[in-house]
């Protein structure tokens, strides 16, 4: 027993001893002056690129040590005095040469006389068992140089000993981990886990999202309980995760080596440190020795109205669908982020109809106290003089990167009120429900105006009564995806007539797998095969579809391929196509369909030989290891050949993240009449009606209408219009990460990333008796524009990089049907035109003073328009459609 007792004793002082001569922190010599250098150097790159090709700078100094004061008490009580002398700032990338803006500077012009004096005044540091109890400077130094002072201090607090420990420092309050060995420690420091006050946001979406990774490290090499040598290295990545290409790379560095020791003053006397303090310089004040946030003055920068009036002119209407506006927008939010509420709103009363919206669209993506005040007091919901501004300001709302819990009060607050148009009303209540889903995402649920709105929306659509009020709290819910509103989706998808019923069964299948129950489903299998009453196609084959996208039973599976035979004719075609897309796809119910289809009974020709124009198919736009973008398209025509429902979707994938990025759906009832055809079953009472739905970025959007009712169906086909009505058009601000670092250097890194989008889709729908033919488009032009600035600032000198990539694009979908006989001649078109993509990449060094070294590269590119493929029966139809007429022989008239 004793010896192993002996054992674990040696085994205990092997683990956690250490360095020679000391058990606890750093020791310094009594009556010893210890002279040191030390240098803080930044790189900033892309991530890829060698340390030398960065930009950057470095500062480098002497210091001189000492110990004033050690308690009688206890050795390990100890103040010292550091001074920084013989300041230089200098390039790190050593090939500048002439282009150093450093080059002929003295370190007093660089850095300013007031700040060199105050970066070589002492400062006193209180150590306890090597951890620092505080730190003590002059009050009112300029915060950016007393950073610097508390990124020397910092590393003089460590441990000799192994283990892991908090510690607050210039990073923070942080979660440390010590390795010691013979003549060394390594700290490494879990910057994830800093507890510290920085501003910033990001987008909860991780789409959209930015991926980043720190590490820290410092090695003390160890000489009779002192450092000879310390080498810090702390690095910063970043990387957004739907443009790999848009990342970069902060390194920062510190190194302090002891050079000799000499003579020093003798140490102070006393019991208390405060007098010793006292009788050192009585302007010495504890400080915290966290970094403290300074701002950069900006000299000469225009104010917000002088760079509106520099920019305004690339966000007229005409020029949306180029980068510059989506550029120009970005910029100006950044503006509007620093910007008051009267700055704004004077420039918001200031300009005409024309340019409005964008400026509405700009303020609202702005997402600050100032400017949502700005917005609510210049827009007037009691007026139906701006409407459009209105919707913009809302939409706006709904795509919001990150919103807080004000913007959904006041939202509450609007729809509590009274509105001149009621198509306004129903939007703020949609809108509402976007913010609900995107507050809870960012695990804001809790929230009382979250609480408020949930009940707001399940309340609402509890006691509505007209089909109106029913359809605006279903699209709400639809955004908000309330897991507690499932039962009444349930009951109006089963009860529900027309209209009513699909958007219940659609806000159903927007639903994450957990919430598709077996209960869920029940009721689901009962819409499909009819076992209580008889549905519309729309419905029952959304039914199916949630069925079979969320782990879909054996029974489940067989019960609904037995069904495709049974069905009206182009039902029969649709489910045929969904079941074979599911296969060719490799979806997740591909298996259970393929163990299914194994029985004779399910998989026969007779099933599988039925004819039809009806269609679906899924197919990839992008796709690579580590995201996907996929397109899906599906149509479902009435057995008299007329449209039925036309649903395009396209899904954006980063590992295991997505984003519902477009759905586009074209319905239309009721056109029976036109064509003497009789309607299918369960449809026979429908009244005239086509329309547009559309989801953009998840948020639902209110839908417009193309005709409803007799006669004006019969108005616009005698009009022959077929202009295209516009579903969505706007600037959004989708990407939007803002983050300070604090640098252990004492040096301040900011990250901003930002993305957005000017977007254009309008749809339209030509239907002729003539010729006996309908055509649909469905059109979508867009603007991309995603930027990432990194600076490094020490406030009298900064180092930056800025990448931005940006692209102009634009996709059209087509549907042209000819009616004239059955089975009827249906062509579908997808085609994406061709896009330049451009990326451009500034590195920078800049002076206070104004002098700078600018590097910019750029890269552009023409990506080629094509075609994408749907099924071949698809090919087929489309060369009957748009075969080539035969040329005329006859030269005359007759």
């Amino acid at each position: 027993m004793i010896l192993l007792a002996v054992l674990f004793l040696c085994f205990i002082s092997s683990y956690s001893a250490s360095v020679k001569g000391h058990t606890t922190g750093l020791s310094l010599n009594n009556d010893r002056l210890y002279k040191l250098t030390y240098s803080t150097e930044v790189f900033l790159n892309r991530g890829k690129e060698k340390l030398q090709d960065s930009v950057g700078y470095r500062i480098s100094s002497n210091v001189d040590v000492v110990l004033l004061w050690r308690n009688p008490d206890g050795d390990d009580d100890q103040l010292i005095q550091i001074t920084i002398k013989d300041v230089n700032v200098e390039n790190v990338n050593q090939k500048r040469g002439e282009k150093s803006i450093f080059k002929g500077k003295n370190p007093s012009k660089i850095i300013r006389k007031k700040n060199l004096e105050a970066l070589q005044r002492p400062v006193l540091l209180h150590l306890i068992h090597g951890k620092v109890k505080n730190f003590y400077s002059h009050e009112n130094e300029p915060v950016a140089i007393e950073n610097l002072k508390r990124g020397l201090a910092s590393l003089f607090q460590m441990q000799l000993s192994s283990g892991t420990t908090n510690e607050v420092d210039i990073s923070g309050d942080c979660k440390v981990t010590y390795q010691a060995h013979q003549d060394k420690v390594i700290k490494i420091k879990a910057l994830d886990s800093c507890k510290i006050e920085r501003s910033g946001f990001t987008t909860p979406n991780q789409v959209f999202g930015v991926t980043s990774k720190t590490t820290s490290v410092t090695t003390y090499k160890i000489e009779d309980s002192f450092v000879i040598a310390v080498l810090s290295e702390e690095t910063h990545t970043f990387g957004v995760n739907f443009l790999r290409n848009i990342a970069g790379k902060i390194v920062s560095k510190q190194k302090l080596e002891l050079k000799t020791t000499e003579a020093g003053p003798r140490l102070m006397s006393g019991k208390q440190v405060a007098a010793i303090i006292k009788a050192v310089d009585s302007k010495y004040k504890a400080l915290s020795i966290v970094g403290q946030v300074f701002q950069s003055e900006c000299k000469g920068c225009p104010s917000l109205s002088e760079h509106w009036q520099s920019i305004r002119k690339h966000l007229l209407p005409d020029n949306l669908s180029k980068a510059e506006a989506t550029r120009s927008f970005l910029v100006f939010i950044h503006h509007l982020r620093t910007a008051e509420k009267e700055e704004i709103l004077q420039i918001l009363k200031a300009e005409n109809k024309e340019i409005l919206p964008q400026l509405v669209d700009a303020v609202t993506s702005a997402q600050t106290p100032d400017s949502l005040d700005a917005i609510l007091d210049f827009l007037d919901f009691k007026s139906d003089s701006s409407i459009i501004l209105q919707e913009r300001f809302l939409y706006a709302c709904g795509f919001a990167s990150h919103p807080n819990e004000e913007l959904l009060r006041a939202l509450i607050s609007k729809f509590k009120g009274s509105f001149a148009s009621n198509d306004i009303r129903e939007t703020v209540m949609i809108v509402i429900g976007a913010l609900v889903r995107k507050l809870c995402q960012n695990e804001g649920c809790k929230l009382k105006a979250v609480v408020e709105a949930e009940k707001l929306i399940l309340g609402g659509l509890g006691k509505a009564e007209k089909k109106e009020d029913i359809m605006m709290y279903l699209l709400a819910l639809k955004n908000a995806l309330i897991p507690e509103g499932i039962p009444l989706l349930l009951k109006y998808a089963e009860a529900g007539e027309g209209p009513i019923s699909h958007l219940a069964i659609t806000s159903l299948q927007r639903y994450d797998a957990p919430f598709i129950t077996n209960e869920v489903k029940k009721t689901l299998n009962r819409i499909y095969h009819q076992n209580r009453k008889v549905h519309e196609k729309t419905v029952r084959t959304t039914a199916a579809a949630i069925i079979l996208t969320n782990n879909p039973s054996y029974m489940e599976v067989k019960n609904i391929l037995l069904s495709i035979g049974e069905l009206p004719k182009e039902m029969n075609k649709y489910m045929l196509a969904i079941i074979q897309d599911i296969i060719r796809f490799e979806m997740p119910a591909s298996k259970m369909v393929r163990r299914v289809l194994k029985e004779m009974v399910a998989h026969n020709y007779d099933r599988f030989a039925k004819i039809g124009s009806s269609s679906a198919y899924t197919g990839y736009i992008e796709r690579s290891p580590h995201s996907a973008s996929t397109y899906s398209l599906d149509i479902l025509y009435s057995g008299s050949g007329i449209l039925r429902r036309s649903n395009l979707n396209i899904f954006q994938y980063i590992g295991n993240a997505h984003v519902h990025a477009s759905q586009v759906v074209i319905e239309a009832q009721g056109l029976e009449a036109l064509i003497a055809a009789t309607p299918d079953e369960g449809e026979e009472n429908l009244d005239s009606y086509a329309g547009l739905s559309a989801i953009l970025f998840d948020v639902q959007l209110r839908p417009v209408t193309f005709f409803s009712g007799y006669s004006d169906l019969m108005s616009k086909i005698l009009s022959a219009s077929s202009d295209p009505i516009s579903v969505v058009k706007g600037l959004i601000l989708l990407m939007d990460h803002s983050q300070e670092l604090q640098l252990q250097s004492g040096l301040k890194a900011n990250m901003e990333i930002q993305g957005a989008l000017a977007i254009d889709i309008s749809g339209a729908m030509e239907f002729s008796l003539w010729y006996r033919e309908s055509k649909t488009r469905v059109k979508n032009r867009l603007a991309v524009v995603i930027t990432g600035d990194i600076t490094v600032d020490s406030s009298f000198v900064k180092a930056g990089l800025e990448i931005s990539t940006e692209t102009e694009a634009g996709m059209e979908f087509i549907s042209t049907v000819q009616f004239s006989q059955y089975p009827f001649f249906v062509c579908l078109q997808m085609d994406k035109d061709e896009a330049p993509l451009r990326q451009f990449e500034t590195k920078y060094e800049r002076l206070s003073t104004g002098r700078g070294y600018v590097l910019r590269k750029r890269k552009e590119k023409l990506v080629a328009g094509s075609e994408f493929p749907l099924h071949q029966e698809n090919s087929e139809m489309c060369k009957v459609v748009f075969a080539p007429q035969p040329e005329s022989t006859s030269g005359g008239w007759f």
